[in-house]
């Protein structure tokens, strides 16, 4: 069985498990908010709200370098450690928090593999419910690189041109424009349906049951041989809101090796509402 491009970013949960006392490992649970944190996590880990501190919701961006830096100096992480990140929902937030540590170009960022639930199914893993007293550092963070991140003129020329991977990774519901938004989810847009050109590759085709990725021969046949993606071309993933895109972007750019990948986290929250942007709805 080959390995993946970069097995060094992905951990398993007895690596978690044998360096809970390791100083210079540092633990960061992203929900989408904290209840699931406050209810039990992993000894040593901070969390981190998706919704509030991880993104500015007023100007509907990513959090500025500054805050960045505020944010894991307030949480102890100095840019020596080896961050490791978790969360909820198959790591739809930890793998977007993935993707934002190497926009500011932390040196050492890795995933465990499974995220939150899959620590939860076994026996030997436990929760506590007390915070860590952290020490604060005094955290800098690189320039930001925007090669990681994809705006609409680029989405837009994409469509245009399609000279590029373009990846919808919403359920096919989303992608065919039945539904704009899942069940019970706030965020939305006007109009459902996909940006031209898109393939529509749902992020869940990348894991197994227990939420762990698939072997590297499986994402290989699925992403290359059955939907068509040009490992030589560069490649935009979208979905709605930026976190499921990110699921896939950490796929293809560190499990598969993708050079050129770029999250698109406008997504359809942005595209749906835009006057003049055309879309399709198909299945």
């Amino acid at each position: 069985m080959s390995e993946f491009a970069h097995p060094e970013v992905l951990l398993s949960t007895d690596w978690v498990k044998e360096h809970l006392n390791d100083p210079n490992v540092k633990l960061i649970e992203i929900d989408v908010d904290t209840q699931a944190y406050d209810a039990g996590h992993i000894p040593g880990a901070v969390g981190f709200n998706w919704q509030t501190q991880l993104q500015q919701p007023v100007q509907r961006d990513i959090i500025s370098k500054e805050e960045f830096e505020k944010l894991l100096s307030n949480s102890g992480v100095s840019r020596d450690d080896t961050v490791v990140l978790y969360g909820d929902n198959h790591n739809w937030f930890a793998a977007y928090g993935f993707w934002l540590f190497k926009i500011y170009g932390h040196p050492d960022v890795r995933l465990m593999d499974g995220g939150r639930q899959k620590w939860l199914d076994e026996e030997d893993k436990e929760l506590v419910t007390e915070k860590p007293r952290v020490t604060p550092t005094d955290y800098r963070a690189a320039d930001p690189d925007w090669t990681l991140r994809a705006f609409v003129p680029e989405v837009m020329e994409v469509s245009k041109k399609a000279d590029k991977n373009l990846v919808d990774v919403r359920s096919p519901d989303e992608y065919s424009g039945k539904v704009i938004a899942p069940p019970g989810m706030t965020e939305t847009a006007q109009r459902g349906g996909h940006i031209p050109g898109a393939k529509n590759i749902p992020w869940s085709s990348a894991v197994n049951k227990d939420g762990t990725f698939k072997p590297p021969e499986e994402l290989k046949k699925l992403y290359f041989e059955e939907k068509g993606v040009d490992p030589s071309k560069s490649t935009v993933a979208y979905c709605r809101i930026g976190e499921r895109s990110s699921h896939t972007w950490f796929v293809l750019k560190y499990l598969l090796g993708l050079n050129d990948v770029k999250n698109y986290d406008g997504s359809w929250t942005e595209y749906g509402n835009l006057i003049g942007a055309p879309i399709e709805k198909s299945a």
